[in-house]
């Protein structure tokens, strides 16, 4: 019996050691995007996203927690507009601001995240006008930090995060083609 223990105790510390040791192969970075295309000006596009005021009729991470507080400051939108969040556990706490823009074409904003897990992104917009359509691409990227190593042998983040993605690129086109 208690050779039995021994061997299984040993085999567990194995394969967590291999699995830990897997993670340092996966990469130093993620990127997660998804593009979808918008019957609407660019324009119009780009005043939904480059206010924070308007994301909570279009951002899918709006609905994590209805009842979040939140806080606006800097500009009123586009480069130096800043929203700060603190939620239930689904929403966390974090702060964004917008860092640049290139008129009806791109908007950049630091992303940090501080509960539950700290993390320090980038997000993009990039909108591209395609005769009476826009091509809108919403993208995250940043560092791979180990525990995001672990946790991506388990859980794909392009799927968890692109998921969203599409949701409120969806909300996006629903009002920006009324």
């Amino acid at each position: 019996m208690k050779k039995n223990l021994i061997r299984i105790a040993i085999s567990l510390a194995v394969i967590i050691a291999v699995l830990l040791l897997f993670a340092t192969t996966k990469p130093d970075t993620f990127r997660v995007e998804r593009t979808m295309s918008i019957k609407a000006a660019p324009e119009k596009v780009y005043a939904l996203i480059n206010d924070f005021h308007e994301w909570k009729s279009w951002s899918p991470f709006e609905k994590l927690d209805t009842t979040m507080n939140k806080t606006f400051s800097g500009a009123m939108n586009g480069k130096g507009a800043v929203y700060e969040w603190s939620g239930n556990s689904n929403a966390g706490s974090g702060r964004m601001e917008i860092t640049d823009t290139v008129q009806y074409s791109k908007i950049t904003i630091k992303l940090d995240f501080i509960t539950p897990f700290e993390g320090h992104n980038t997000a993009e917009f990039i909108l591209q006008s395609d005769g009476e359509n826009t091509k809108v691409t919403w993208a995250m990227y940043g560092p791979n930090l180990y525990l995001g190593k672990v946790m991506s042998i388990f859980f794909s983040m392009d799927a968890m995060l692109g998921s969203e993605f599409n949701k409120g690129l969806a909300d996006i086109k629903l009002l920006s083609e009324q």
